[in-house]
């Protein structure tokens, strides 16, 4: 049987969204308060694909502040993502 480190980890992917319905901010925020302080990968233009331990969004979810982010060129340490250059991002539960 399994160890719990070889059990596979529920795994959320989302695509951002322009709705703005009661239901769909919800599930916005509440992913956003699970995504804190967890490594999330992001997918941006250019089918580039960045990961980043995910720190906080502003109040409109226009900018990820972000920490350690693996880029094909190097590491950030502190970084802001724009949401509008974000296609989805998905990060382990």
């Amino acid at each position: 049987q399994p160890t719990m480190a070889e059990q596979p980890q529920p795994h959320v992917s989302v695509l951002p969204s322009t709705e703005t319905g009661t239901d769909s901010v919800q599930f916005r925020e509440e992913t956003l308060i699970a995504m804190t302080n967890k490594r999330v990968q992001f997918h941006v233009y250019e089918r580039v694909k960045v990961e980043a331990k995910f720190g906080a969004s502003d109040i409109d979810v226009l900018n990820f502040q972000v920490s350690e982010l693996h880029t094909p060129i190097g590491v950030q340490k502190e970084a802001l993502l724009r949401c509008q250059g974000v296609i989805s991002y998905s990060f382990d539960l």
